[in-house]
């Protein structure tokens, strides 16, 4: 069988992971799968880091005819990227005759600019999910899942993502007994539990704009264990609760329960990470009440469980959950 070309697009200042993650996917697949680098011009192209990879084609020597999968990659050099009208234009070409289209991270940048997301499903970076939707409003942005697929366009979250959605593209070719092969040669989850938000930090929300609804965001950060009813919160305001429930939304973007439940959920993050205080005290501190509607609280916004989370974000001289290590590639 004639092995499939897989073509990386990578530019100055391009995610040096986002390309060797999958890469090494699609390597380790055996000889089903040819790889090959192109960039605005042949030869070196510094990443962002400062690492250096060679480009074996520029778009001006490489025919986007023949391409069975088109991986765009991400990076903080994408933004210039995409003002580069003839890489733009060959990613459209490439893409109109591929069997399929992938981005890693922001990416999807590249991609939404040579016009390949209208009207589809995609994500990218939580970081960036913000930009993406409000700079492409023709695209429907959802930056939960690891990586989404709609269609023959495939995309993923930030960095290591790309090596998930490798695997999927693998699995997708092969089967799931290549691609579990896979997964345990590299050490990897052959389907990773939970969604970006388990990795992201406190970018959901705006700013409060004034000063009634900054005062109740105030305390709900002093101590997010309290009670913060829509009539305590109203007092800490000095408006009604219905003003303060009107208010708050409009400026948060969120309502004030939902707005409480995820900084209770933030501060149980860091509890879980940051100390041995068991599940059921940090449910209790931080306003769950029992260590059982944390979990679910936990499985609903962050798709895993509390001792999960410890295991898997905490700081030791150990690294934590390494004696949950699977030889089945399925976990860590």
């Amino acid at each position: 069988m004639t092995s499939r070309r897989i073509v990386f697009v990578v530019f100055d200042g391009f995610q040096p992971l986002d390309l060797t993650g999958p890469h090494e996917v699609f390597h380790s697949a055996g000889d089903d799968y040819v790889c090959e680098v192109v960039a605005p011009r042949a030869g070196p192209v510094r990443s962002a880091g400062g690492l250096v990879v060679h480009a074996g084609h520029g778009v001006a020597d490489l025919g986007p005819a023949g391409i069975d999968t088109l991986v765009v990659v991400g990076g903080r050099g994408v933004d210039q990227a995409r003002q580069d009208k003839a890489l733009v234009s060959w990613i459209a070409a490439a893409a109109a005759g591929a069997r399929r289209v992938a981005s890693v991270c922001s990416g999807a940048f590249l991609l939404a600019a040579a016009g390949l997301l209208d009207g589809r499903q995609v994500t990218t970076h939580w970081a960036r999910e913000e930009q993406l939707a409000r700079e492409h409003p023709e695209v429907r942005v959802d930056c939960e899942p690891i990586f989404v697929r709609d269609g023959p366009v495939w995309t993923s979250a930030g960095v290591t993502a790309g090596m998930d959605l490798a695997l999927a593209l693998v699995e997708d070719d092969l089967g799931r007994d290549v691609a579990h092969a896979v997964a345990r040669q590299l050490v990897l989850f052959l389907r990773r539990p939970g969604g970006q938000s388990q990795f992201s930090v406190a970018l959901w929300s705006r700013q409060p704009a004034t000063d009634p609804v900054r005062a109740a965001v105030t305390a709900i950060h002093a101590d997010p264990g309290a009670r913060h009813d829509i009539a305590g919160l109203a007092a800490h305001a000095g408006l009604s609760p219905r003003h303060l429930q009107r208010r708050f939304t409009a400026e948060l973007g969120v309502p004030p329960a939902a707005y409480v439940e995820r900084v209770r959920v933030e501060a149980a993050q860091r509890a879980l990470t940051e100390g041995d205080e068991p599940v059921e005290a940090i449910a209790r501190r931080y306003g769950f009440t029992t260590a059982e509607t944390l979990r679910r609280t936990f499985h609903r916004r962050l798709g895993i469980a509390p001792s999960d989370y410890r295991a898997r974000f905490r700081s030791t001289a150990e690294p934590a959950g390494a004696h949950h290590l699977s030889r089945n590639g399925e976990s860590l």
